[in-house]
């Protein structure tokens, strides 16, 4: 008979780790690995009838996600974040799953998304892909960076129902976020040895929010959708500015410098015309033009 274990790491989750292995107690084995939490995490995890390994809390949580792997027995293993929670659907379709003789080494589940109380439903944030469904032996973490994928030796299936994910509760909490993964991925951008440019102090957040907000329809979750463009634009503005830490706050600007910041800003109104354009529907399109228009001449008359 086919046997799945269920692998999560921790670290501080006593408020979501009894919800998450609620949900997964009809798995043959639950497996926490746990980064020396302070709290009541561990003794939450075991009287929910998970067993319990205790480690050095790591920066990059992917290694500790490997070492929860090898402590796994069953044929099959599902990782889970503390904060994840499996559906009655989703339970049902991972058991017929692996219960078949299936040439697939892994599976790719989509993830529902709840950020300050609303299911964020586009901008990246649905489907949301991840790859969490596996045969033991078959996947494991390259655990070099925070935003990574397992490597799977074989074919890759894709799964129909949900995770639910009670992600970002609070402001503060997507900020403290934002800060350990912005200086993660500024550190990786130096060890590939990215040259950045004063330019890319405005390009970088751009391009995160042109991309969120309109190319991938954060418009279409309100005021949920433009505030989260805005954060991610912040991501990028923080992982800019800690290269630039890191390179010794090199000095730029001289008499042109305001000429050059006012040639970055026309090519950013460019940009944002064109994607207002193309993402508002037909009958609004003229009110819309009309207000870039007006915006553009109040800027002029500054």
């Amino acid at each position: 008979m086919t046997r799945l274990s269920v692998a999560i790491v921790t670290f501080n989750e006593e408020k979501n780790i009894r919800r998450c292995l609620k949900s997964a107690s009809w798995a043959d084995e639950l497996v926490v690995v746990d980064g020396r939490s302070t709290d009541q995490t561990a003794a939450i995890a075991r009287k929910q009838g998970a067993r319990v390994y205790s480690v050095e809390n790591q920066a990059i949580m992917k290694i500790m996600m490997n070492q929860a792997f090898k402590k796994c027995t069953g044929d099959w293993i599902l990782s889970l974040d503390a904060d994840e929670t499996i559906s009655p659907e989703l339970r049902g379709e991972i058991v017929e799953t692996v219960s078949k003789d299936s040439s697939y080494s892994a599976y790719r589940l989509p993830r529902k998304n709840v950020i300050f109380g609303k299911w964020i439903e586009h901008s990246f944030w649905y489907p949301d892909l991840q790859l969490r469904l596996f045969r033991r032996g078959k996947a494991e973490f390259p655990a070099e960076n925070v935003h990574e994928e397992l490597r799977v030796e074989g074919s890759i299936g894709e799964l129909k129902n949900p995770l639910e994910h009670l992600n970002y509760e609070t402001v503060t909490q997507f900020i403290q976020k934002l800060d350990k993964y912005s200086t993660v991925e500024a550190e990786k951008l130096l060890v590939e040895g990215r040259k950045i440019v004063w330019q890319d102090a405005v390009r970088f957040p751009l391009l995160e929010f042109l991309t969120r907000f309109f190319a991938k329809q954060g418009y279409r979750d309100g005021l949920h959708g433009l505030v989260l463009a805005l954060l991610q634009a912040f991501y990028w503005e923080a992982v800019f500015a800690k290269v630039w830490e890191k390179q010794g706050f090199w000095q730029y600007g001289d008499q042109r410098f305001l000429e050059e910041v006012e040639e970055e800003g026309r090519e950013v109104s460019r940009h944002w015309r064109h994607w207002l354009t193309v993402s508002t529907p037909d009958p609004f399109k003229k009110l819309v033009s009309k207000a870039s228009n007006k915006i553009r001449t109040i800027i002029q008359n500054v």
